[in-house]
């Protein structure tokens, strides 16, 4: 078989490190990514694995376990995030946690990408290709800052406009507040077109999203202090504060749904479960190590959490 390897943030282990499975993989499958649970039998007991890889052999040949290797699958078993089922209208069984909450982003998330938005704002407002938009927009003087804010609100005024909704928006939330999952929202936008695509394109049944921080709320994706600030208003971590443990030690039971890297990247560094909704032209963050799962469709993820999610952290 191939020699893939898995950096774990420890040490790089060899997919021949690992002995035959005992029991059949249970496989995810979403076109180019799936997950892989896997049992392995580890000094009498059983660790409960997650690869991801693609088309990687479920045959390994079976290999002493070094110490090296047992502690690397015992780290590997400790980021995991696993998410029971909830077919009954609970998802606390089996020992596993209960998903407390869903983040979302909105552009590209909650409706569809409206990408073009970005090359106006910076032509509006003189920002060079490869510099992040607010963090050249903050980094001006106050009153262009306000200038700056000013046009490209103006822009995202135009665009709200034409928001279509994503794909299995209504049926995902519809599950979700029947299941009681908590919904927030995390968006580099300003509160109007937020307001636009939740008054306009969700039925009045629905729950409403709490919190929702714009991007009044600093810093912002990718940093994980907006999704921080939702987990502390939801009573899932003591303090809103960024940790300053590494990110691999944080395992909180909610999930960040997104489309860009800065979703990824916020969500993997607050502790939590990354979706990425896939999109065009965005084909290696399927591949980005903090990409947790990839779906087409928001409603996707509602045989999903039926289903129970187990996911790595890597």
């Amino acid at each position: 078989m191939q020699n893939e390897k898995f950096d774990l943030g420890y040490r790089t282990i060899l997919a021949e490190d690992f002995p035959k499975p005992t029991s059949r993989p249970d496989v995810n499958r979403n076109r180019h990514h799936y997950l892989l649970g896997l049992d392995y039998p580890m000094n009498g007991s059983v660790c409960r694995c997650v690869w991801r890889s693609v088309g990687l052999s479920l045959h390994s040949s079976p290999l002493r376990m070094t110490k090296a290797t047992h502690r690397a699958a015992n780290i590997m078993q400790k980021r995991m995030h696993s998410f029971a089922p909830m077919p009954n209208g609970s998802n606390a069984a089996g020992g596993q946690s209960r998903l407390k909450g869903i983040v979302f982003d909105m552009d590209g998330t909650l409706c569809l990408p409206q990408n073009y938005m970005f090359a106006e704002m910076r032509q509006a407002v003189n920002i060079p290709m490869g510099s992040d938009i607010l963090d050249y927009i903050h980094a001006l003087p106050e009153k262009e800052q306000q200038e700056a804010f000013g046009k490209i609100q103006d822009i995202e005024r135009t665009a709200m406009s034409k928001q279509v909704p994503q794909a299995g928006l209504v049926s995902l939330m519809e599950f979700l507040d029947q299941h009681e999952i908590r919904k927030g929202i995390c968006t580099r936008n300003f509160d109007a077109p937020v307001n636009h695509l939740l008054s306009n394109h969700l039925p009045r049944h629905i729950n409403p999203f709490s919190p929702i921080i714009t991007r009044d709320f600093r810093p912002p994706k990718p940093s994980p202090a907006g999704i921080l600030h939702l987990a502390h208003a939801w009573g899932i971590t003591d303090t809103a504060n960024v940790p300053t443990s590494p990110p691999e030690e944080r395992q909180l039971p909610m999930i960040m749904v997104g489309d860009s890297i800065d979703d990824m990247i916020a969500g993997h560094d607050a502790g939590a479960m990354t979706v990425l909704l896939r999109s065009e032209g965005k084909e290696d963050l399927e591949r980005d190590p903090r990409t947790h799962l990839v779906i087409s469709r928001l409603d996707e993820l509602i045989a999903l959490l039926q289903n129970g999610l187990n996911a790595a952290r890597w």
